[in-house]
């Protein structure tokens, strides 16, 4: 069963179609890179599968579970990075993290226990009592990922979550995050516009103005596009790019 199914997906914003007729699967254990240029619907995409929208045309299962129908099983399956910050700067990190797990209907000892684990795998543990606004930007970064997995979902949302962040710090998240995907088989969906975040073993799916221009592994894409590599097929099938 795929961690997420986008079947027929369209989306208006009045007269401006934002979604035309997306379809893709996430598979479970899968990393997969949603790629495209600011603008080409990223993020309302992931509006609808986190029922920040409602889906009017297309349907959208987690792990089965239609998200329109069967909202409270499918949302409890997920776990989201969103491209803006939702860490509370005047809160600790532990603060933080208790208010998260308490939406999620933790009790107080689970959520100690499970913010333990998490914070220290992402080599914060010596941070929970820290203020958020005393963190650098990957370190915040890397505690919405510990919060994003505190309930344990199976599909995984991150829109541009390296934005603003070094080099360093970029590589560091999407290994981690490649690394949950390989070896807890959470299915997770990469959303950028940066097509050095790509790797030669990932799922890519190229959106461009609402549409899905190519599905599948990088080297297929790559060969269907008849290019050089994802770079040039990226720019063979948006124009963006091309000389």
């Amino acid at each position: 069963m795929p961690a997420l199914e986008i079947v027929g997906v369209s989306h208006n914003f009045g007269d401006v179609r934002a979604l035309d007729n997306v379809s893709f699967e996430v598979g479970s254990g899968s990393f997969t890179v949603l790629l495209g240029p600011n603008g080409a619907g990223k993020t309302t995409l992931f509006s609808l599968i986190t029922r920040l929208y409602n889906t009017r045309k297309g349907s959208i299962r987690v792990y089965g579970f239609d998200v329109r129908r069967r909202p409270s099983a499918a949302l409890a399956r997920i776990g989201a990075v969103f491209q803006q910050r939702s860490l509370e700067l005047d809160l600790t990190v532990s603060q933080n993290l208790h208010y998260h797990a308490a939406l999620h209907g933790m009790s107080r000892r689970e959520a100690a226990r499970r913010i333990e684990v998490e914070l220290n795998r992402q080599s914060l543990g010596d941070r929970m009592h820290t203020k958020v606004r005393q963190l650098s930007g990957g370190q915040m970064r890397r505690v919405e990922l510990a919060q994003a997995l505190l309930h344990q979902p199976r599909l995984l949302l991150l829109d541009e979550p390296t934005v603003g962040l070094d080099i360093a710090s970029r590589q560091a998240l999407l290994d981690h995050v490649r690394h949950l995907c390989r070896a807890e088989s959470i299915g997770a969906l990469w959303a950028t516009h940066l097509i050095d975040e790509v790797g030669p073993e990932d799922q890519v799916i190229i959106l461009h103005k609402g549409r899905v221009m190519a599905h599948g592994r990088v080297a297929d894409v790559v060969r269907d596009a008849g290019a050089a590599d994802i770079r040039d097929a990226f720019a063979r099938l948006t124009g963006i790019g091309k000389p």
